[in-house]
């Protein structure tokens, strides 16, 4: 019964947007974003022993989450209360701290990329409330990193580079966030140069897209083609809408990150799936016909985002955007559980409706703020 009503909605919704007599509804993005929003932090939860990494209070999991509800809280008339529970419930309660976690009992240590992401949550709680304490030790860890690099060695194996293209997300903004306030480049040197290494290895000029890691480079899907991870593409494309967001424009390095991110959107709207949805894997959507809504979000945010800066063509990309948006709106339940997000992973795997994870809803939200603005 959910997927033939999965089916009509997204039937109707493509129909009304290829016919272009259905815009963008805020009402009804607001009341949807909210339902979302309200149904993860009624089911928040962290461990406080075991896998930090993916499960603790600052894991890039939640981390995600926190970023999406603090770039919707500013549109929703439920701001105070969103801001109040990120203040609260999460920066004070966790001191604005960034992790250094163990994972199968290897040290991390202060150069994950992941244990950063949740900086990028601070950084926007900074510049609403102007403390020094949500951001000092974002700053101390990036101080840290830069002062005393660590490997590398691009091997996937190696975390103290960025050698898997999720670290393109987790990040990359975070170093651009602090040179922003501080007003010192030299954080976007170091953020770019890190950026070209991954860059370098793990992108398919031919393809246009990025392999999840060096594992990926030989293998191939069972229709022949290359591995192509959705959400791995989906962390990349929404962190080049990130790093545009706070690069310069001065900056001479800015034209790279735009052709960048316009290639992959090119190349990613081709790939859409009928349904309106990215599946797990790009170049073999037989293999996984499941929708998959965290890579869905993630690349729908990075469109969204792209038309309302200019930097996209909105002739070229609204519809697969907007097709894309309304079969998000069909993955969420009337509790506000957004289904089909494919577990955490390195590639692509099957996914089911009942499936959920705190970064889909997190990257649902970011989608949301862009569309709220969208004219």
């Amino acid at each position: 019964m959910r997927i033939v009503l999965l089916t009509l909605v997204l039937v109707f919704s493509i129909t009304s947007c290829s016919n272009n007599k259905q815009g963008i509804d805020k009402k009804h993005v607001s009341e949807v974003a909210n339902r979302v929003a309200d149904w993860q932090v009624a089911n928040f939860t962290y461990r406080e022993s075991g896998n930090l990494h993916d499960y603790g209070i600052d894991a890039w999991t939640n981390g995600v989450f926190y970023l999406g509800l603090a770039q919707w809280a500013d549109k929703s008339k439920k701001k105070e209360e969103y801001f109040s529970w990120l203040y609260d419930s999460i920066g004070q309660k966790n001191n604005w701290s960034i992790p250094a976690n163990f994972v199968n009992y290897e040290p991390i240590g202060i150069y994950h990329a992941d244990e950063l992401c949740v900086a990028q949550s601070y950084i926007e709680m900074y510049n609403k409330y102007g403390e020094a304490k949500m951001i000092d030790a974002t700053k101390e860890r990036l101080d840290s990193i830069m002062l005393y690099p660590g490997n590398e060695s691009m091997s996937h194996r190696n975390k103290q580079s960025w050698s898997w293209c999720d670290a393109l997300f987790m990040a990359p903004p975070v170093y651009l966030g602090i040179a922003q306030i501080v007003k010192d480049n030299s954080y976007i040197d170091f953020m770019h140069n890190k950026f070209m290494d991954t860059y370098t290895h793990l992108y398919d000029e031919k393809e246009e897209l990025f392999y999840r890691d060096d594992r990926f480079l030989e293998q191939r899907e069972i229709n022949g083609h290359k591995i192509f991870w959705g959400r791995g593409n989906g962390w990349v494309v929404a962190g080049l809408a990130n790093i545009l967001k706070l690069m310069p424009e001065d900056d001479s390095r800015r034209e790279f990150y735009v052709k960048l991110f316009t290639d992959m959107s090119s190349r990613l709207s081709l790939l859409q799936h009928e349904d309106g949805f990215w599946h797990a894997s790009l170049l073999d959507p037989d293999s996984y016909p499941s929708p998959e809504t965290s890579a869905t979000a993630l690349i729908t945010y990075a469109l969204a985002y792209g038309i309302n800066s200019g930097i996209l063509d909105k002739e070229q990309f609204y519809e697969p955007m907007y097709k894309a948006w309304t079969s998000l709106l069909s993955a969420v339940d009337e509790s506000g559980k957004l289904g089909w997000v494919q577990p955490i992973g390195a590639d692509p795997k099957s996914v089911t409706a009942d499936m959920t994870s705190v970064y889909g809803p997190g990257a649902f939200l970011m989608v949301a703020s862009e569309i709220y603005e969208m004219k």
